[in-house]
């Protein structure tokens, strides 16, 4: 289909129209009394519009009406008016007997020679495929999440059961030491299944760290602090959110050195309090554990078996933290440090 160009006498003008009349584009020419002066062929193409009878004819009088739109018409007299431009208007285009398409509209008033007569230059964009398509993409992310979120629900119920069995199971041997390994393993799965329920409560697969520590905590607490009043579990962490990887080993290192302090810091019924903290700035981090207990052992080496008999260090290791152990004068302070090296390299050195 041939655009309608009316011959002017300015030839730059009308090598304008021609550019606009051959435009892939959906591209509208218009006066100051939004009648159309020429129009790209492929928006006549787009919209079934005659060419031959749209010529000098408003604008809001195309086709059967449907470019009629109050809002419309009231930006595209503001515009002409030189009052506001119209950037990304959206709308929905109905016509007879054809399925409502969505566009999205741009308009903004020439500056040029001739002030005397005003132009407008209109485009039109049809976005009503890719929004499906937007649509159905978030459609499949949604039921992702939510099967995503279902599959985290069932594995922390299954993992709370694992760790009800542990626990059964080492309240019914014998043996102290099986006792030992399988309250430690459930204090693990405990740790893990935590992780599992702070990630079925969220939709970016990242864990808050204060919430976790304290679920955490209270779980420990509860299956190995007989008399709350005796002994007692704090935790003060800043506001970090991290991903459920680097979380899971915060978590086991949290369980290990909570263990440590409740077999070893109170002995003979001592009351006293064990303070889980975490504070980060930017990517370095400190992760303590410290306890009000007896202490550390005169002999150095008797601390090596407390600290989870190297899963803390393994742990520590892979998240590339260093571990200090410190005297608290009363009882002992396990500090897990990271230290982003390009931040410390960036220090400057002293002279």
């Amino acid at each position: 289909m041939t655009a309608v160009i009316p011959l002017h006498p300015d030839a730059s003008l009308s090598l304008a129209l021609a550019v606009i009349a051959s435009s892939n584009a959906p591209i509208v020419l218009l006066d100051g009394n939004l009648c159309v002066i020429a129009a790209s062929a492929s928006f006549y193409d787009a919209f079934l519009i005659d060419s031959e009878t749209a010529a000098a004819k408003q604008f809001l009088q195309l086709g059967a009406g449907e470019w009629n739109v109050a809002q419309l018409s009231v930006l595209l007299e503001a515009t002409a008016a030189g009052m506001a431009d119209v950037r990304g208007y959206e709308m929905d285009l109905k016509r007879p007997g054809q399925g409502s398409r969505r566009l999205v509209l741009s308009a903004q008033k020439l500056d040029y020679a001739d002030t005397s007569n005003v132009r407008l230059l209109l485009t039109v964009a049809d976005v009503t495929d890719a929004r499906v398509a937007e649509k159905v993409k978030d459609d499949l992310l949604q039921d992702k999440a939510i099967l995503l979120q279902e599959v985290q629900h069932r594995v922390a119920n299954s993992l709370q059961i694992i760790a009800s069995i542990l626990l059964q199971s080492a309240r019914k041997v014998q043996s102290e030491e099986t006792r030992t390994h399988l309250t430690s393993a459930h204090s693990r799965v405990l740790s893990i299944a935590a992780v599992q329920q702070q990630l079925a409560a969220s939709s970016v697969g990242e864990v808050e760290l204060r919430s976790y520590f304290e679920q955490l905590c209270r779980s420990l607490g509860a299956s190995m602090i007989h008399d709350p009043e005796q002994l007692s579990i704090e935790v003060n962490v800043d506001k970090t959110v991290t991903d459920a990887n680097i979380s899971v080993s915060l978590g086991l290192v949290v369980t290990e050195l909570v263990i440590n302090a409740l077999k070893h810091a109170f002995p003979n019924q001592r009351k006293g309090k064990i303070t889980v903290d975490y504070h980060a700035k930017g990517k370095n981090w400190t992760l303590q554990v410290a306890d009000d207990g007896i202490g550390m052992p005169t002999n150095a080496a008797e601390a090596k078996p407390g600290l989870g008999t190297g899963i803390v260090e393994a742990l520590s290791n892979q998240l590339e933290a260093v571990i200090t152990v410190a005297d608290a004068m009363p009882g002992t302070k396990v500090s897990i440090t990271h230290r982003d090296e390009a931040v410390v390299a960036d220090k400057p050195k002293a002279a």
